[in-house]
C-alpha cells in the first residue's frame, strides 16, 4: 500500500496535543505508545462518539481545545457511523481542530461526509496505515498543522466513479497522469523524475490542471488539496 496522500506544507518537530477516540482498549492504548514515543501529547483517549464530542467541548470551553482528533468511523453504541458524526459535528463546531478518521475499510459516503467542508486539517486513513507508525504518526502531525492526509485506497476509490469522469474529460491524459502522482503524494521534483521531464514541465502541467479545475491562486498552498478534493465533492 502507497504512502498517503500529503498537502499544505512540512510537519515540524514540535509535538503535537492530541485526543484518541476508539472503542478498542487495546489499539487506543497502542496508538496512544505510539504518539507519546514520537514526542506527541496524548490529552484524553475516549471509546465511543458522545464521549469524544464531550471530551473535546470540555476541553476548548478550559481553552485548551486539542490540536488533532484521532477518531475510529465505527463505534459503540451500534458500531456504524458514530466516530465519523462525531467528527463532521467537531469540524463544524471547531474549524481550527484538526480531524483524522481511521477505518477498516473505504466507506465512500463517510470519506465524501467528512472531506465536504474545509480542505485543511482532514484525514482519512485505512487501519492498516497504522502498522507503518513513522508514516501514521507524521499523518496526525501533518492534519493538525492544518494539512490532509488521505489514504491512497480512499482517494482511488472515490475519484473511480463513473461520475467523475466529465470532470476528468477536461484534463489531458498527462494531467491526468501528473494529478495521479500529485494523489501519491509526490511532489513536483519526484513527478518530474518519475515522468522523465523537467520540473518546468510539471509546473506547467500542474498550472494547468488548477486553471481546468477552477482553482485560483488565492486558494493558496491548498490548490493541491483541492485539486483532488474538488473530485470528491463535484
Amino acid at each position: 500500500m502507497g504512502g498517503a496522500v500529503g498537502a499544505a506544507g512540512g510537519v515540524s518537530g514540535a509535538g503535537v496535543r492530541v485526543v484518541i477516540a476508539e472503542d478498542s482498549v487495546l489499539l487506543r492504548e497502542g496508538l496512544t505508545r505510539l504518539l507519546t514515543d514520537l514526542g506527541h501529547e496524548v490529552v484524553a483517549g475516549v471509546g465511543d462518539g458522545e464521549a469524544l464530542v464531550k471530551t473535546v467541548h470540555d476541553l476548548a470551553a478550559e481553552g485548551a481545545l486539542p490540536d488533532v482528533v484521532v477518531a475510529d468511523v465505527r463505534m459503540p453504541p451500534t458500531h456504524t457511523d458514530e466516530g465519523v458524526r462525531a467528527a463532521v459535528r467537531l469540524r463544524k463546531e471547531h474549524p481550527g481542530l484538526g480531524v483524522l478518521v481511521l477505518s477498516q475499510y473505504v466507506e465512500e459516503r463517510y470519506a465524501t461526509e467528512l472531506l465536504a467542508g474545509s480542505s485543511t486539517g482532514v484525514g482519512y486513513l485505512l487501519k492498516d496505515r497504522v502498522a507503518e507508525v513513522r508514516e501514521f504518526v507524521d499523518a496526525v502531525a501533518r492534519v493538525a498543522k492544518g494539512g490532509t492526509a488521505l489514504d491512497p485506497e480512499v482517494v482511488a476509490q472515490l475519484l473511480g466513479r463513473s461520475r467523475k469522469q466529465d470532470v476528468l474529460a477536461a484534463l489531458t491524459p498527462r494531467e491526468r497522469e501528473v494529478l495521479g502522482l500529485m494523489a501519491e503524494g509526490r511532489t513536483n521534483s519526484a513527478i518530474a523524475k518519475q515522468l522523465v521531464v523537467s520540473d518546468g514541465a510539471v509546473e506547467k502541467h500542474i498550472s494547468n490542471i488548477f486553471l481546468k479545475l477552477g482553482l485560483s491562486p488565492s486558494d493558496g498552498d491548498h490548490r493541491r488539496v483541492l485539486a483532488v478534493l474538488t473530485y470528491l465533492n463535484s
